[in-house]
């Protein structure tokens, strides 16, 4: 008759919220909560030669070192177990397990490594241990890869062979497919393991999937407290003995499980909250590398539907294997719609020639230095143009559009007041309903060297220079504070930057305005970062 185990990894996958900074009293604390809980393996964290010993971490430089945190404590019955990412420990820094408190070591390794990785596991196993197989990313394994691993497996007979569902893609069909596999052709003994994370809020439900399956193959599942992970984080092991306890006649002390979380997760869940998110399920249903995400979100410029069809474009492999020339050149690839601008630049050029020109941002300036803003308007009647929102007290004639976030956000706005000012959109920009005035050539005004290379403010005043243009004046360009207070006077509009991030930014300006000049002078009337002279 099967055994059904819960495997608890609050201390080794917890530990990505925390860079594995519990603190002495609360690893202690969480530990000896989890062998009252009765769960019948304890992951304490990993092994990783590149880090040094350090009592308030769960990352832990060689197996013996393991004992000087856990070897004094009272493990119950509970086994324990440490976790290597393939590579990051040589096989001398693993003593006997006579010699040590572990009782097993699991080995997470990528699929194009599982013929070396099989390997190591065998010399562990040499060395006494029992040996767990994690298959990180699961659902990049073709069925004659699943194949192939299964082979090695049978011929090293791991302990465990466990499905990782490294970036939460799993809905149940699929996880079952691999189940199914696993369990027709591994050897017998082998246990089936599965480590779920919650991208599409599925962790729970596919762990109840697995245990609900008929095998007589010895199966257990992987939890955490209060689903402390990385990213979208994993399934709680409090529901997870929950179920256990209701369904399979098992005895956890669900009280253990709650109080470990009320007094030790609960702090670092405060600080750093993991979970189910946007991003994260941006990611998911990508089938892609949750860093493409977080590459195309940092640019600012794009909406959700626009990195959504970045992403479909990912291929193979290269989905999870994060590569960032990739994204960088489908990122580029998407922005450059390749238009001839040299009709709608003659138009503009009519338009403006020998007229003073005011460029407004959504600087806070441009509310808390409206006199002055306004005092300019009537002394010189200038041309105005906003750039990439509509500015309530003041009425331009042009409104700039660079970013497709932004657009996305004033399209109700441009729409109404369609008759009031006119709009010039860069060729990135595309709208199925809005005819915009000018088009102009996205790529032609990047900066590629740029840390942002589409600076709004800067394209513009390439725009401006490209009409035979010299001067301008500027208000409400503030730049980026380094205080985290705000940047823009409308809070919807804000970025998070921080102090070096703005620095960077602000000093890119400033030496960009410097190469222009003198044959292009930018006036600021309102208080800038930019404003050196």
């Amino acid at each position: 008759m099967r055994n059904i185990s819960l495997l608890d990894c609050t201390l080794r996958d917890g530990g990505y919220v925390n860079d594995w900074e519990f603190g002495k009293n609360n690893i202690i604390s969480i530990f000896e909560r989890l062998v009252a809980s009765g769960v019948e393996f304890i992951e304490i964290g990993f092994l990783d030669q590149r880090r040094s010993f350090d009592q308030n971490r769960s990352i832990i430089p060689d197996v013996k070192a393991v004992s000087k945190i856990y070897g004094n404590l009272d493990k119950g019955d509970a086994q324990l177990v440490g976790m290597i990412d393939y590579g990051t420990l040589d096989i001398d820094r693993i003593c006997p397990q006579s010699e040590s408190c572990l009782d097993g070591i699991r080995v997470i390794f990528k699929k194009h490594l599982r013929e070396e990785a099989m390997s190591y596991i065998a010399q562990i196993k040499a060395l006494g241990y029992k040996v767990f197989a994690q298959l990180v990313s699961i659902t990049s394994y073709s069925d004659d890869e699943l194949n192939d691993l299964i082979r090695l497996a049978n011929e090293v007979k791991p302990f465990a062979v466990s499905m990782v569902d490294t970036y939460g893609l799993c809905h149940s069909d699929t996880l079952m497919h691999y189940a199914e596999i696993l369990d027709q052709k591994l050897d017998k003994e082998i246990n089936l393991g599965y480590h779920a994370h919650n991208n599409f809020q599925l962790g729970y439900a596919n762990c109840i999937e697995l245990l609900s399956y008929k095998t007589e193959r010895n199966v257990l599942v992987d939890g955490t407290i209060f689903g402390m992970g990385k990213s979208a984080g994993n399934c709680p092991v409090e529901l997870l003995g929950m179920y256990l306890n209701n369904r399979h006649n098992k005895k956890y002390d669900i009280n253990q499980f709650l109080e470990a979380a009320d007094s030790n997760v609960m702090n670092f869940y405060n600080e750093a909250p993991w979970g189910y998110s946007m991003f994260y399920f941006i990611a998911a249903s990508n089938d892609c590398h949750p860093s493409y995400v977080s590459y195309l979100m940092k640019k600012r410029t794009l909406s959700i539907k626009s990195i959504n069809h970045i992403l479909k474009k990912l291929e193979g492999d290269k989905k999870l294997l994060y590569d960032e020339k990739l994204i960088e050149d489908l990122y580029t690839e998407y922005q450059e719609r390749e238009i001839d601008d040299k009709a709608d630049l003659a138009r503009l050029k009519e338009e403006l020639a020998d007229k003073k020109i005011l460029l407004i941002g959504p600087g806070r300036s441009v509310v808390d230095q409206r006199d002055t803003v306004a005092d300019y308007i009537i002394k010189n009647n200038p041309v105005i143009i906003s750039i990439n929102f509509i500015p309530s007290e003041i009425k331009p004639e042009f409104c700039f559009i660079t970013n497709t976030k932004r657009f996305v956000q004033l399209s109700q706005s441009l729409a109404k007041n369609a008759d009031t000012f006119r709009v010039i959109a860069t060729s990135n920009v595309t709208s199925s309903t809005f005819n915009f005035d000018y088009k102009l050539k996205y790529s032609s005004l990047l900066d590629f060297n740029a840390q942002i290379i589409d600076n709004s403010f800067l394209m513009l005043i390439k725009v401006l220079g490209k009409l035979g243009l010299n001067e301008v004046a500027a208000a409400g360009f503030d730049g980026y504070r380094t205080d985290n207070m705000p940047n823009y006077f409308n809070p919807d509009m804000e970025y998070v930057f921080t102090t070096n991030e703005a620095s960077e930014l602000n000093n890119y300006v400033i030496g960009e305005l410097d190469k222009l000049s003198p044959e292009f002078k930018v006036e600021f009337i309102t208080d800038s970062y930019y404003d050196v002279k």
